[in-house]
């Protein structure tokens, strides 16, 4: 029997990476790993995350980049830096920042 566990992170959260050099506001969470085995497989060995652990969607961003990242609970950790975030995308799904979390841009109809 497997044990549910709670997201220890939110939506609109502004998140970095523990190992690797990037950052990110999540837009989605997954409750487990729910990409493909490939994608799985292609994470080193060392370093692979255990499946049964909530996932994060990113708006995410490093030195020379934006992209989309999907990232185990446990390499996540709260970024504090209150440095803008400069994905594309960050404005079209959020506003409002506030002590490291974004609230959802709700749509308004013309």
């Amino acid at each position: 029997m497997s044990t549910i566990r709670n997201a220890r992170f939110q939506i609109g959260q502004v998140v970095r990476h523990r190992l690797y050099p990037f950052r990110g506001v999540i837009f989605d969470v997954d409750p487990t790993f729910s990409n493909t085995e490939e994608w799985y497989a292609s994470i080193p060995q060392d370093v692979r995350p255990q499946k049964d652990q909530p996932y994060y969607h990113l708006l995410a961003e490093n030195a020379d980049t934006e992209y989309i990242a999907y990232v185990s609970e446990q390499n996540l950790e709260p970024d504090a830096s209150d440095e803008p975030l400069r994905h594309p995308q960050v404005p079209e799904l959020f506003e409002d920042l506030r002590e490291g979390v974004f609230r959802f841009r709700f749509l308004q109809e013309h």
